[in-house]
């Protein structure tokens, strides 16, 4: 028998939830364990030297943070069912899905977490399981109450009514795009799960899918997508509602009409500060022209460059470069930089529908390398 994998998070964790159904559908053999087990205590997480989940440990003994890093090992290895299309326009739009449904949905899934504590005593205790999994109920409270604080006093939370009906209005505007889309197809680009698919997993199950009020809104509002959000979880590739669809992307290289409403939502909303963090990079780059191959920091995984000031149509903005943000829009970006001149025609002709063309002009200098772990200066060009 092969061999699992063997996965390390939890079902309350954004990032874990994406990974869990790429496996499922996927079809990898795999295993699932909490983050207080003892292996990823004694061994995983000292050799990542990172605490975040999920990790993974292969049968072949590498140990991997970071999905993105996950996910392109085992696309080598299991290249069925791939995540990743092969042509211009779907490549592109699913790297650019992987960089917005990863990052720019993080902080509404987070704010409607701790927002409202109506879901505090679900996720406290949830979080004190993956820690304590038998624990008592006060033990699991205890553990989950250590974890809220934490994550609670990232944010300095004082939410006003005011702020919870503008993240309600848009968390029911994205289920309005994602559902309309779900009428005509199972998954983002036709019959076939995609990267994408799997990145909008992270917000979709993992909090708004889980804790209980955005829970109930998607539930009363957007069927669909709640169902949606049950089949990903499940290893079958055809759903039920689409015995017709052939599990294929869709044909021609097409981008469905229907899901171009959630795109331009995300671009339009999130399109800036991806595009800022880009330039910011490039300005970094060109002031201080670093070693290649030397870690952005030992000590940060994900780190912030130092505010620099960028401008765009004239304006003048300050921005901190985030690295990892950088890295992954390098995906989309080098891809698109490497086609030929009809393909990017094709690509900046879709982007332009949905507000997302400017993403495409830009060109990142000395992309950052990910190596153990840890973020590194790109080569010189």
């Amino acid at each position: 028998m092969t061999e699992p994998y063997v996965l390390y998070g939890s079902h309350a964790s954004y990032y874990t939830a994406k990974t869990r159904s790429y496996l499922r559908k996927k079809a990898i053999p795999f295993i699932e364990r909490m983050p207080s087990h003892p292996r990823f205590r004694s061994h995983v997480r000292p050799t990542t030297a990172n605490h975040r989940v999920p990790q993974m440990e292969t049968p072949d003994g590498l140990c991997l943070q970071d999905t993105t890093v996950i996910f392109d090992l085992l696309e080598s290895r299991f290249p069925d069912i791939p995540a990743i299309p092969s042509t211009p326009r779907q490549r592109v739009i699913t790297h650019l899905m992987e960089l917005f449904a990863s990052e720019a949905l993080v902080r509404m899934a987070w704010q409607y977490r701790w927002f409202h504590e109506a879901n505090f005593q679900f996720v406290k205790m949830d979080f004190g399981r993956s820690f304590r999994p038998q624990g008592s109920d006060a033990e699991l409270l205890q553990y989950g109450n250590v974890i809220a604080d934490q994550m609670m006093s990232l944010g300095k939370i004082a939410p006003t009514e005011a702020d919870r009906a503008e993240l309600e209005a848009s968390y029911l505007k994205l289920l309005r795009c994602m559902e309309d889309h779900l009428i005509e197809h199972p998954f983002l680009l036709g019959g076939h799960p995609s990267a994408g698919d799997y990145a909008l997993m992270g917000a979709l199950y993992a909090h708004l899918g889980r804790d209980p009020v955005p829970l109930r809104l998607m539930q009363d509002n957007a069927p669909r997508v709640f169902r949606w959000v049950e089949h990903m979880n499940t290893p079958e590739i055809q759903s039920p509602e689409f015995p017709d669809v052939p599990i294929a992307y869709a044909p021609d290289d097409s981008i469905p009409t229907s899901l171009e409403p959630l795109l331009r939502l995300l671009f339009e909303g999130h399109a800036d500060r991806f595009i800022n963090s880009a330039l910011a990079w490039n300005a970094v780059i060109e002031a201080g022209n670093p070693e290649a191959g030397e870690q952005i920091s030992a000590d940060r995984d994900q780190p912030l460059l130092p505010p620099v000031t960028v401008t765009r149509d004239g304006d003048e903005v300050v921005v901190r470069a985030a690295v990892l943000d950088v890295w992954l829009l390098q995906r989309a970006l080098g891809y698109f930089h490497s086609l030929g001149a009809t393909d990017q025609a094709a690509v900046r002709d879709q982007l332009a529908r949905v507000g997302g063309e400017g993403l495409v002009s830009v060109r990142i200098q000395r992309p950052p390398v990910r190596r153990n772990g840890r973020f590194e200066w790109g080569p010189q060009e």
